[in-house]
């Protein structure tokens, strides 16, 4: 054998629980602002990622990724077009352009 790990003992990569609650505190108030519509969790070897969807048709506006192998964090926040918006080590700084701009949709309502 050459080393090759089978599938079922490699470590996957997932969201703790405190992560996805407050990543799902925010999908939520983007969904009552009526912005966010869908979401996906992608859960791999290497990292793992929540997706969110405008429509479920379209790519993601923003991707959250948790890459522990990361220099910069294990966090990062990606626009649409694949820009790193920003990485960190805590995941509260790195949701806040997120929540920036949800505060931007909800005076633009009000």
């Amino acid at each position: 054998m050459t080393g090759i790990v089978p599938l079922r003992q490699r470590p996957q990569v997932v969201f703790a629980r405190a992560e996805l609650d407050l990543i799902m505190q925010l999908y939520g108030r983007m969904v009552a602002a009526g912005h966010w519509r869908d979401y996906a969790i992608d859960l791999a070897p290497s990292a793992a990622t929540f997706s969110a969807f405008r429509r479920a048709a379209e790519r993601p506006e923003y991707r959250i990724i948790k890459d522990p192998r990361a220099r910069q964090g294990p966090y990062a926040l990606v626009s649409e077009a694949g820009a790193v918006l920003k990485r960190g080590h805590d995941l509260a700084a790195v949701l806040a352009p997120v929540k920036r701009r949800l505060m931007k949709l909800v005076d633009a309502e009000a």
